[in-house]
């Protein structure tokens, strides 16, 4: 885990101030500085991201510091320390108008979802989340925006070196990923707060039952403060409630989307999946949370009284949403989640599920996806899967969830959108060796062949060589591959059919593996082919990264 890029990794934060563009504190001032950006000499962007790449912990000393980790709660003190070695304090950033989301899957969704609503409304908003797709400054958004490389360029380099100036002995900042010690939880008071689906994920930070991961969650709550949450497990949902009552917290249930608008536009909005609808009915109850809490009257005309409580929870208001609302659930984007991109004969079906149940919504969407689109009407029909997991994260389980979607072609790469990410700083991570993330990946291969091999009991075969292995050859998912990096992954699967990913021609060498080399001819041939990404964002952000070149400018 990094020291300074991690220490706001993963809670998710929606900052909103007044249409008329007047701040609510000091802090959001020096965020939303209009004065220009000026550059230091020789300071230009990926100086700066790879300057910050150099505070990331090395894996072996992480290594370490896992097996010495003392109390958590230290994290909290520290990043107070952090804060006013930076020129801020805990007061500053409690006169924003915070809405602190957590959860374990559908955080960002739900962020963007609430930000484009409020933004419909005419607020300017500030925006961060974790982690990016393909540039680091996408973590800090302004009114929907990334901030420019020059606006990170120029605070990066105020904050780096303030603090170089004010330098003491670095305590490693382990963040907890959205919780009760994550240093984003200094914040002491928020509007509102939001708690997204929970799931088994991050174990080794929150704890290895659903129970212990709702208590981590709930710990961003306040006294007095309105919260809300979807639908949870029995055992979850208790936690959270009995956290909010502990804390004096008011916790209301959302009621699903559906009753909001009975059949109406908010279901023909192209909300994909589940997991999505949930989503934006939090996002409707959060917005609609802060705006009656600032004063605005245009909310939503309630639709029935609030029903009795279930699981001891009230339910949250049934209300018509506005115009606005409707249009700000239209209009949001926020790539890497059930996106499309449609190129030629190659559709790519992008979506960083990383947990057992966002996967099993991944599965749904991929082949509610594909059911809706049909067959080509001539040739072949082609289905490939490009899969990384990471951390702590049971491959084996996730690869089970994927395999009815039957797959032609699986293939493996670490997230490296190049075999050397020199050149690419955004996309460095320093936590992890090249040695380590190859390995993992030829588990992943080895964990996808023996799911197959117990569906369809081939004959036991040898060892697989380390890279670009062959699977036995049967019906559906037989061949697998494992690519050195995204781009050589891409490559073959695209086989120069994607009219905007166009490389140059890698070595011939690369593709001389006998299911390499027949798997291109059946992707050359194919009139459809439909590629899935997803197991980690990492791997996603680095797949848009060389696909949607625009990205990156």
């Amino acid at each position: 885990m990094s020291r300074a890029r991690g220490h706001l990794r993963a809670a998710l934060f929606l900052a909103a101030v007044s249409s008329r563009g007047a701040t609510t504190g000091v802090a959001a001032r020096r965020v939303l500085s209009a004065w220009p950006a000026p550059q230091e000499p020789g300071m230009e962007y990926q100086d700066a991201v790879r300057t910050l790449n150099t505070l990331q912990t090395n894996a072996n000393y992480l290594e370490q510091v896992k097996r010495q980790r003392g109390d958590p709660q230290t994290q909290l003190e520290a990043m107070r320390l952090y804060l006013a070695r930076s020129g801020l304090q805990v007061e500053d950033l409690d006169q924003l108008n915070i809405i602190h989301i957590t959860g374990t899957k559908g955080k960002g969704s739900t962020c963007a979802f609430t930000e484009r609503i409020l933004r419909s409304y005419g607020l300017k908003t500030g925006f961060f989340s974790s982690p990016h797709l393909v540039q680091v400054r996408e973590r800090i958004r302004i009114n929907g925006q990334p901030i420019s490389p020059e606006l990170f360029t120029k605070h990066f380099w105020r904050l780096y070196h303030r603090l170089e100036e004010t330098k003491v002995d670095l305590a490693v900042m382990e963040v907890g990923i959205g919780g009760a010690y994550d240093c984003t939880n200094i914040v002491k008071k928020p509007v509102v707060c939001g708690v997204s689906s929970l799931g088994i994920d991050h174990t080794g930070l929150l704890g290895d039952t659903m129970e212990k991961i709702a208590w981590q969650k709930g710990g961003i709550f306040k006294c007095g403060v309105p919260a809300f949450t979807v639908l949870q497990p029995d055992g979850p949902l208790a936690v959270l409630r009995d956290r909010a009552q502990q804390i004096s917290c008011p916790l209301y249930l959302c009621p699903p989307l559906e009753a909001l608008e009975e059949g109406g536009p908010l279901l023909t909005l192209g909300l994909e999946g589940e997991h999505q609808q949930s989503n934006a009915a939090l996002a409707l109850q959060l917005a609609r949370c802060w705006l009656q809490q600032k004063g605005y009257r245009d909310t939503g005309e309630l639709k029935a009284s609030r029903p009795s409580l279930l699981g001891q929870l009230p339910l949250a208001p049934v209300f018509q949403p506005t115009s606005h609302m409707q249009h700000g659930l239209r209009d949001t984007e926020w790539p890497g989640r059930t996106q499309l991109l449609r190129r030629g004969p190659l559709t790519w079906y992008l979506d960083g599920a990383h947990t057992t149940s966002s996967m099993q919504a991944c599965v749904r969407w991929f082949r509610q996806a594909l059911q809706s689109r049909g067959r080509p009407s001539g040739g072949s029909e082609v289905r490939v899967l490009l899969f990384n997991s990471t951390g702590d994260r049971d491959s084996a389980a996730l690869l089970k969830l994927l395999q009815p979607c039957q797959f032609d072609y699986t293939i493996f790469c670490p997230n490296l959108t190049e075999v050397s990410s020199t050149d690419n700083a955004d996309q460095q991570n320093f936590t992890v060796t090249l040695d380590q993330v190859l390995l993992r990946c030829l588990a992943h291969q080895q964990h996808w062949s023996r799911l197959h091999e117990d569906q369809a009991s081939p004959e036991p075969g040898g060892p697989a060589p380390l890279l670009l292995a062959p699977r036995p050859a049967h019906t559906h998912s037989a061949s697998s591959l494992v690519f050195s990096c995204i781009s050589h992954a891409l490559q073959w699967i695209s086989q120069g059919r994607d009219p905007v990913f166009q490389p140059p021609s890698p070595p011939r060498v690369l593709f001389a593996h006998p299911v390499a080399g027949s798997g291109a001819i059946v992707l050359q041939e194919a009139a459809a082919i439909h590629v899935l990404v997803t197991g980690s964002l990492h791997l996603v952000g680095g797949v848009l990264k060389l696909l949607e070149p625009s990205l990156s400018q």
